[in-house]
């Protein structure tokens, strides 16, 4: 058990993000796509950041990605790894990487989406390499 899965609990959820967290807890990473340019964003919101439609739907993403960067925090109880990672899709996201050997994490790693519970009735995505 890694130290974080001590201390998860998801962020406060509302009305427009709700489906966000019902889908983690069902082992689904939901993103926002933007029907008017197509974009693909990351935190999901109703407006889309790029066009700033209110024309968005919800896609359930592949869970593969690449590390686009990352720290290792070694001033813990138990050392973890947090990143940034650019899914398949396009967004990227700040996540922790798990289940590894954090000496080994390195950017443009391959790596794919693992839910971790809350035990609140949803999961956070975090990722493991692939």
């Amino acid at each position: 058990m890694s130290h974080l899965a001590a201390h998860n609990s998801a962020p406060q959820s509302n009305i427009e993000i709700q489906p966000f967290w019902d889908a983690t807890a069902k082992g689904q990473l939901l993103l926002k796509q933007c029907k008017a340019c197509g974009e693909v964003h990351y935190y999901p919101r109703t407006i889309c950041p790029f066009c700033f439609s209110d024309d968005t739907v919800w896609i359930e993403a592949s869970g593969q990605g690449v590390i686009y960067s990352y720290s290792v925090i070694r001033r813990a109880e138990v050392p973890y790894v947090i990143a940034y990672v650019t899914l398949q899709e396009g967004p990227t996201m700040m996540t922790n990487i798990i289940d590894c050997d954090i000496d080994s994490v390195r950017i443009d790693m391959a790596v794919k989406v693992s839910f971790v519970d809350t035990g609140e009735g949803t999961a956070l995505p975090m990722f493991t390499p692939v």
